[in-house]
Formats: structure tokens, C-alpha cells, sequence
């Protein structure tokens, strides 16, 4: 009877310990996960951070040929004799 009573209590202990262990695993690996998701994000975010500087540079690049082409027509309308 007390040799039935230990193994029963032997088996609760170890289907505990087999619970902890398989939560610990799990959790890992959704750390793991979690950790390459952020990494993900963090590398999205630098792409995007360098192709909306890239765009900022066209856009100025742009605004300065803009503006040059229309200060120099303004002297040639001054200086244009017919």
C-alpha cells in the first residue's frame, strides 16, 4: 500500500516537473520569437528611416533646380532687347 502511495506521488512529481519544463521551453521560444520579430522591425524601420532621407534629398535636389532655372529667366526677360 505505502509502495502504490509513493509511486502515485512520485508520478504527480514528475508530471509537475515535466509541466515546468515544457512552459519553460515555451516560453523561450516565444522569447526567441519575439526577439526576431523585434530585430525585423527595428531593420524596417532603418530601411524606411534611409529611403525617406534619400526621398528628402531628391525633393530638395529638386527644389533647388526649380528655383535656379526660374532666377535665371528672370534676367534674361531684363536683358532681352528685340
Amino acid at each position: 500500500m505505502l509502495k502504490a502511495i509513493n509511486t502515485k506521488i512520485l508520478l504527480a512529481i514528475l508530471a509537475a516537473l515535466t509541466a515546468i519544463g515544457s512552459a519553460a521551453i515555451y516560453q523561450s521560444h516565444e522569447a526567441h520569437k519575439a526577439a526576431a520579430i523585434l530585430q525585423q522591425q527595428q531593420h524596417d524601420a532603418e530601411e524606411r528611416e534611409r529611403q525617406d532621407e534619400a526621398f528628402r534629398k531628391k525633393v530638395e535636389q529638386d527644389k533647388k533646380r526649380h528655383n535656379s532655372a526660374a532666377g535665371n529667366e528672370g534676367k534674361t526677360w531684363k536683358s532681352y532687347i528685340p
